[in-house]
């Protein structure tokens, strides 16, 4: 119960993210507001489910659905004992997001 439950982050993200954008059309000046207000969004509902003494970092990546593809990888120096993070997408005809939560124990 004192460790980040990478699962459970990962369902919180992959719910809020479709509750959130369900139907959203991308719009380029609506992005950056939208992608700002995702991640308050996710870690607002992820800190309901993880343990305290944890920090948490999220990252939100959101564009125009297309014929493009797209890569997202992160590193980070950290104890992987304690630390971890948890990976959500959401996609619909208009947009698609990355959500990326980091959890790291702070003692």
């Amino acid at each position: 119960g004192c460790k980040f439950n990478v699962e459970r982050v990962q369902r919180v993200l992959e719910g809020t993210l479709a509750r959130a954008l369900g139907t959203t059309v991308y719009s380029p000046q609506g992005s950056a507001p939208l992608a700002q207000s995702l991640t308050e969004l996710l870690q607002s509902r992820a800190k309901e489910v993880v343990p305290p003494r944890y920090k948490l970092v999220c990252h939100v990546v959101l564009g125009q659905q297309g014929q493009q593809s797209l890569v997202v990888a992160s590193r980070g120096l950290w104890d992987p004992e304690t630390d971890s993070f948890a990976s959500a997408t959401f996609s619909n005809a208009s947009l698609f997001a990355v959500a990326t939560v980091h959890g790291v124990y702070f003692e």
